[in-house]
């Protein structure tokens, strides 16, 4: 039986990462050992992975995950609260499949998109 999914995205820079995860998206780092080249952290029962890639062009990453949430608002609210820069396309909308969502991108330009069914 399935009971989780773990994401793994690329990062160029671990520092960077965490700092964007940990400091500005309220995430926590997980693990006590420290790989140079691994990254686990988690929110709530969100738990993202990244593994290095010090090659990775941003422009050619298409890299993205979906989030579902059930507090959108308050969510959002939280990230605007923090200066947390939107995706320019990706401000809080109602979406015509029945979620409510927005969107982020990372420092690596892995897309996050938030979402929540009305």
């Amino acid at each position: 039986m399935l009971t989780s999914v773990n994401p793994k995205l690329p990062m160029r820079d671990k520092t960077a990462t965490k700092e964007y995860y940990v400091n500005r998206l309220s995430f926590e780092e997980l693990g006590t050992a420290d790989y140079p080249e691994y990254l686990m952290v988690k929110r709530d029962a969100i738990e993202i992975h990244f593994y290095a890639f010090k090659n990775l062009d941003p422009k050619e990453n298409y890299g993205q995950i979906y989030i579902r949430t059930n507090d959108i608002e308050g969510l959002y609210q939280s990230l605007l609260d923090k200066r947390v820069a939107i995706h320019p396309a990706g401000h809080l909308q109602t979406k015509p499949w029945g979620q409510k969502e927005f969107s982020l991108l990372d420092p690596d330009n892995n897309l996050l998109t938030f979402g929540q069914s009305i």
